[in-house]
């Protein structure tokens, strides 16, 4: 997609409000570009070549993300926490990672169910109190993109989820949900 020429003046039509919430989007597309590289490490670590392309991909598709949300958000406004936004992104991927295909499926469930509704409220928000040309689209586009990882990485989670996988799963919402009130201020 390319960028319209403007969109860097346009960020500076955000109000406080957008700033915070791209800000929140921008450390999140951060450690989801992490979340896939902790999971290539350990694929490539077992030489599991089907884990390996499912990260590619994905992880492909989050570093377009952020680097669309990059252009928007204002060059002093991204969070102070990339560092252990990193960390926590590549730990995400890689733990699973150790445990199989299915933990990792079910984690990259759990993280775009979450990221679905984090958009969604941004979404709704525009909708009502508009906004710069061209970021609703933005928004729109990527929640798509992450509806169908959460869609796609269902489907090969499988419908039996043992409890400890979902205990993991309502650790990292729970922990995808702090780290957005987090980075809203920070």
């Amino acid at each position: 997609m390319n960028l319209p020429a403007h969109t860097q003046a346009l960020s500076s039509q955000l109000s406080r409000h957008m700033v915070r919430e791209l800000r929140s989007d921008h450390a999140g597309e951060t450690g989801a570009v992490y979340i896939y590289q902790g999971i290539r490490a350990v694929a490539r670590w077992r030489k599991d070549a089907e884990l390996l392309a499912f990260a590619k991909e994905h992880g492909d598709t989050e570093a377009e993300h952020l680097r669309l949300l990059e252009s928007w958000l204002p060059a002093y406004s991204p969070s102070r926490l990339l560092l252990p936004w990193r960390l926590a992104g590549w730990l995400t991927g890689a733990l699973p990672a150790l445990f199989g295909r299915r933990a990792v499926y079910g984690t990259i469930a759990a993280v775009e169910t979450f990221v679905d509704v984090h958009y969604q409220q941004q979404i709704d928000h525009l909708q009502v109190h508009g906004g710069p040309e061209g970021l609703l689209p933005l928004l729109l586009r990527c929640q798509a993109d992450e509806q169908h990882h959460r869609d796609e990485a269902a489907a090969l989670a499988g419908s039996h989820t043992p409890w400890l996988l979902r205990l993991w799963c309502v650790v990292v919402g729970s922990g995808s949900a702090a780290a957005v009130v987090l980075a809203r201020r920070v």
